[in-house]
């Protein structure tokens, strides 16, 4: 997830000396042959958003894993 502060533009306004408005949030998600999209996270979502980021990276290792162990298997020629 990304983090960006943006400026509203106005010279009046405390972002103008600051760091901007925000934080505002974005979901980045890449595929294979196609730009990235940049989805908006509203604040509300950010902690469930990331909780389900989380899981994601959690079911991405435990796969990692499990490819590990096929692959030293295989290796060692022994029967699943």
């Amino acid at each position: 997830m990304i983090e960006r502060y943006k400026r509203c533009g106005n010279p009046n306004c405390k972002c103008a000396n600051g760091p901007g408005h925000g934080p505002k949030y974005y979901l980045s998600v890449s595929y294979p042959g196609r730009s990235p999209q940049m989805d908006y996270v509203p604040q509300a979502e950010h902690a469930q958003v990331s909780e389900r980021l989380a899981n994601y990276a959690r079911v991405r290792e435990l796969l990692e894993e499990i490819s590990e162990i096929n692959h030293e298997l295989l290796r060692r020629r022994e029967p699943f």
